[in-house]
Parts: C-alpha cells; structure tokens; sequence
C-alpha cells in the first residue's frame, strides 16, 4: 500500500498524454506504455507534486471518500510500477 500521509512525485522519466478517457503513461526508461483509465486519476497524478501528500491530492482532485480506497490501490500499482515514486517533504 502506499502511505496518503508522504508526499509522492510522477518519476521524472514518465510522460503523461491527457486522452478521453485519462491518460496515456509513457516511461522512458523501461520504454513501457500503460494507460490511466479515468481523468481524475490522470490528474491525480498530474497533480501529486503540486500538494502537501497523497491526501491533500486526493482532496485537491475532488475525490469522494469512498472511492479514496480505490484509488490508494491504483496508485500502489502506479508506485510498483515506477511511475511515481515518494518525494522528500
């Protein structure tokens, strides 16, 4: 699980394209393409270093309480996956 109370960053070597549906992620390390399913996860992301920790994100985006579970486990997928990692404070 990912911790909502660190500050987290996209990794500097992803790049975010906004689509319909989300986003297209591209790292450029591992040349591996994925995809954010909705705009607000998308922005979620987009966001991460703009704010205080992942819950002020959450917050910032508009997130509903209950779908805040939802999303601490995408974003777990998205650390394991290197495409945002923790950030110094």
């Amino acid at each position: 699980m990912i911790d909502p109370t660190r500050p987290y960053r996209r990794a500097p070597q992803v790049a975010l394209r906004p689509e319909p549906f989300g986003a297209l992620v591209y790292h450029f390390g591992t040349r591996r393409l994925s995809f954010l399913k909705t705009r607000q996860l998308a922005e979620v992301v987009a966001t991460l270093e703009d704010n205080a920790d992942v819950d002020s994100t959450l917050d910032s985006v508009g997130v509903a309480p209950d779908q805040r579970a939802a999303y601490l486990r995408a974003l777990a997928g998205l650390a394991d996956a290197g495409t945002i990692q923790p950030r110094e404070r």
